[in-house]
């Protein structure tokens, strides 16, 4: 008689791989979204910055011409509006473009308007308004997500 090697067999096998690539499917289908509001959230967070620094420049430049739509040369406030306070993220791609939508002598609306074809261009929360008297607003948020305008600037500007 012939005697045979004792050889045991190592790796994986079919089921066990199978159930590796269905785990790692679930951690993925649940961890993608999460890191996509995150990074919707950050590109928010940092456009209201930039809305709330464009403010206070406004502020300023009333202060010095006692008038929010144009400077004591008669120069219309779009002319003299900031550069680097016009976009957000200041560097890289913008997702959003900031500035005054309406501006008269003693009121204004700065807002800041999703880009189209960007990354936020589908977001929830729209664009992000503020006035001279501090309100704060959304336009063109997910009527889906959201119940009210109230309901949307409560949870989009906190």
């Amino acid at each position: 008689m012939k005697e045979t090697p004792n050889h045991q067999q190592t790796g994986f096998t079919l089921i066990e791989l199978m159930i590796t690539v269905a785990v790692v499917g679930i951690l993925a289908a649940v961890a993608f979204p999460s890191y996509q509001e995150y990074i919707a959230r950050s590109q928010r967070t940092q456009a209201k910055a930039v809305l709330l620094e464009a403010a206070q420049w406004m502020e300023r430049h009333y202060s010095e011409n006692y008038r929010y739509d144009q400077n004591t040369a008669g120069t219309a406030i779009a002319g003299v509006f900031p550069a680097n306070l016009n976009r957000s993220p200041r560097e890289g791609n913008s997702a959003y473009t900031i500035g005054p939508s309406a501006a008269a002598a003693r009121t204004y609306t700065l807002t800041a308007t999703r880009v189209a074809g960007g990354p936020m261009a589908s977001d929830r929360c729209g664009n992000f308004n503020i006035t001279n008297t501090g309100v704060r607003s959304n336009t063109g948020f997910s009527t889906t997500r959201f119940a009210s305008a109230a309901a949307a600037a409560a949870e989009c500007w906190r």
